[in-house]
């Protein structure tokens, strides 16, 4: 079974080429280009000092402002969290064989009724933003965390300094996978 994310399904709209050569034949490597390799950097420093509080390095202080703001929301705080759901749509894990889709949030924030769900962002610019990505994560969110009914779910875009905001109730879960 293909297994998809966001990102593939990005992929795939921006070249349907490009996306069988890399996911599906793999025969050429994903080059890693250096915004992905600070980007990634990024989510790293993020994810230990929301978990562990380690020091921030100095590269990316711009960083700790809207680190402490999340750290300070009530609950339980889950970086990179893994999520996967089957094609009837029960959650199930990342890995797993019966995994249709697959996500990743950077950061849940777990507060029993009601959760933050999270998605870092290193891009300048945040005048393209697609909030698809934060549809998906807030619907794997009600899937795996059934106590959950609000979500306030949001793509923060680190440098440009810019906040996309969505709110999610577990009663338009038929609405947003329309």
């Amino acid at each position: 079974m293909v297994k998809w994310s966001y990102s593939s399904l990005s992929l795939f709209q921006q070249c349907p080429r490009k996306y069988y050569r890399l996911r599906v034949k793999k025969d050429i490597p994903q080059e890693e280009s250096h915004a992905m390799f600070y980007g990634k950097e990024a989510h790293k420093v993020a994810e230990n000092y929301i978990r562990e509080g380690t020091v921030i390095p100095p590269q990316f202080n711009y960083l700790e402002p809207y680190l402490n703001i999340l750290k300070k929301l009530q609950g339980e705080k889950l970086c990179e969290h893994e999520m996967g759901l089957t094609k009837e749509l029960e959650p199930c894990g990342f890995k797993g064989a019966n995994a249709w889709w697959r996500g990743i949030a950077d950061l849940i924030v777990d507060n029993g009724a009601n959760a933050y769900v999270v998605d870092y962002k290193t891009g300048k610019n945040a005048r393209y933003a697609d909030t698809k990505q934060l549809d998906l994560l807030s619907l794997a969110t009600f899937k795996h965390f059934p106590k959950v009914t609000y979500i306030k779910a949001a793509l923060v875009f680190v440098v440009s300094k810019d906040l996309i905001k969505k709110e999610y109730g577990r009663t338009q879960i038929s609405e947003i996978w329309s």
